[in-house]
């Protein structure tokens, strides 16, 4: 009986301390944003945060542009897109999240002009299997 009643509550402890993938990136997203955001990724580009949007399952980063980048004409949409896209169909640390089909979102802002939305693009599984 005594065995029975520590398998019990050795089952529920393991059970409760389980945490669900979306539970898990969203933890990540927020402690990745408190200790290394912002984080220059190069001279003209800083990420700001990292999110997650549990309804729809997208990950989400969002950055600023700086100096010469800071300026509509010069976002290449399209390269930027491709760009991201290869990054996302060749990342190995966002396996887990790819295996589960989420999305990604990639939002630039400008630092000039701030809250003006320069860029955004968001792959879905379709786009990146």
């Amino acid at each position: 009986m005594k065995k029975t009643i520590i398998m019990i509550l050795a089952g529920i402890l393991f059970g409760a301390c389980q945490e669900s993938l979306e539970d898990r990136c969203q933890r990540e997203a927020k402690e990745f944003t408190e200790k290394s955001c912002p984080r220059h990724i190069d001279t003209e580009i800083v990420l700001d945060s990292m999110t997650f949007d549990k309804d729809s399952h997208t990950i989400g980063y969002c950055y600023t542009l700086q100096g010469s980048l800071d300026n509509p004409q010069r976002v290449d949409k399209d390269r930027f897109s491709e760009a991201l896209l290869l990054e996302v169909k060749n990342s190995t640390n966002i396996k887990l999240y790819k295996d589960a089909g989420y999305s990604f979102r990639y939002t630039y802002y400008s630092e000039k002009n701030s809250g003006t939305k320069l860029f955004e693009a968001t792959f879905r599984e379709k786009d990146y299997r």
